[in-house]
């Protein structure tokens, strides 16, 4: 009898068009969930689609399942929110906007303001639109400033008298004080390989090694070896991924890196090959590498 029970109510009826189990397709992602959940948030435009009566309004795929023609992966975090009304999102989530879109196509006004990004008086949104997003100072930043500040405000005088010392003292601490950061540096390359007999292989061709990282480090470690072309004027607290260097030695960038006390912690590469000729057993090997380096 227990078992009959379950499933008369997990069928529709008159009153209540739509079971306790709903299957969704959005954007051609299937979700189950129960109704209680669609209909969590009042108001909200999967309250409004699953409180009606007529349940034939609702768009249907061919396998019978509510069809919503949105983001079929960032619906997923809409779903929680509907569960317990808390945002949980991995860290360095990269869809942040995205997610915020979705919550206002969802009538959710309280995820919206969850998702809405946090403003200060050195930062604004609307600042650089066609840029990278907005990013917070490196945390040495401001005790460089600090220093940079006490040592302005001391008097003149001072530096010609016994104090100049200390007037000294404060101006070398604030040059030593270096910022904490990454600086990835990446490259594709490519060689040739005829049979294995031969040995007369076109070793690592690389083209350009490219730059990624905040201006300020990317201007300290390299300096006039840094190409700015394609990302002039760039603010000096501000990220950019269009650097690249004057020359294509891997060694000589590691040298001014390691100069100026970073360290690589990661790396990572892919490669293709391909036959150079048809006719000839020579292939051709590319790869996109990039290390990553960071400084303390």
């Amino acid at each position: 009898m227990a078992l009959a029970d379950n499933a008369s109510c997990a069928k529709p009826s008159e009153d209540f068009p739509f079971p306790e189990i709903i299957e969704l397709n959005v954007g051609g992602q299937v979700y189950i969930t129960r109704h209680p959940t669609l209909v969590s948030v009042p108001g909200s435009l999967l309250w409004e689609m699953f409180t009606q009566k007529n349940v034939r309004s609702l768009a249907r795929d061919s396998k019978g399942r509510f069809f919503v023609d949105r983001d079929g992966f960032l619906f997923r975090y809409i779903l929680d929110y509907m569960r317990d009304q808390q945002l949980v999102l991995p860290d360095h989530f990269p869809e942040r906007s995205r997610l915020q879109r979705e919550a206002e196509y969802f009538m959710l006004p309280e995820l919206v303001k969850m998702l809405a990004p946090k403003l200060s008086k050195q930062n604004s949104l609307g600042d650089d639109p066609c840029q990278s997003d907005p990013e917070e100072l490196s945390p040495n930043v401001d005790a460089t400033r600090n220093l940079t500040s006490a040592s302005a405000t001391l008097p003149s005088a001072v530096a010609g008298g016994p104090g100049g010392a200390v007037t000294a003292g404060v101006g070398a601490a604030s040059t030593d004080v270096r910022r904490a950061g990454f600086i990835t540096i990446g490259y594709r390359g490519s060689y040739t390989l005829g049979r294995d007999s031969q040995t007369d292989a076109k070793f690592r061709r690389v083209a350009r090694i490219m730059v990624c990282g905040k201006t300020s480090l990317a201007k300290e470690v390299f300096g006039d070896t840094l190409n700015e072309s394609r990302d002039p004027d760039r603010p000096p607290e501000r990220y950019t991924s269009r650097y690249y260097l004057k020359f294509t030695f891997l060694e000589q960038a590691f040298d001014k890196l390691a100069d100026a006390g970073f360290h690589m912690v990661a790396c990572n590469s892919t490669g293709t090959c391909a036959f150079a000729h048809d006719q000839t057993d020579d292939r051709i090997w590319t790869s996109y590498t990039e290390y990553v380096f960071y400084r303390e």
